[in-house]
Order: structure tokens, then C-alpha cells, then sequence
């Protein structure tokens, strides 16, 4: 392979693990607020989840 190939693929593989961290961190978000958001229950409020900080 070339040189210019090898940067090509090493920054799509670099932008698809961003793209990944960055969906990752949002669905984490998304399943704490949907736990232990506003329709939470006093039960769901006092688990381990939502005692965490992030």
C-alpha cells in the first residue's frame, strides 16, 4: 500500500472510533435521563444509577 492510503485509511479508522465515542456517550445519557428523568420512580430515583454521578 502506499503512504497516502495508509494516512487515508488511519483517518477514517479515527473518525469512525470519534463517531463511535461520541454515540456511545450520548446514549449513555440518554438511558440515565430516561431512568431517572421526570416519569422516574421513587424506586428508579434511589438505584444505583442514578446515585452516580458521570
Amino acid at each position: 500500500m502506499k503512504t497516502s492510503n495508509l494516512l487515508i485509511s488511519g483517518a477514517v479508522a479515527a473518525l469512525c472510533a470519534g463517531i463511535l465515542v461520541v454515540f456511545t456517550d450520548i446514549e449513555l445519557s440518554m438511558v440515565r435521563w430516561f431512568s431517572c428523568g421526570p416519569f422516574s420512580t421513587s424506586s428508579e430515583e434511589q438505584s444505583e444509577l442514578c446515585k452516580r454521578k458521570l
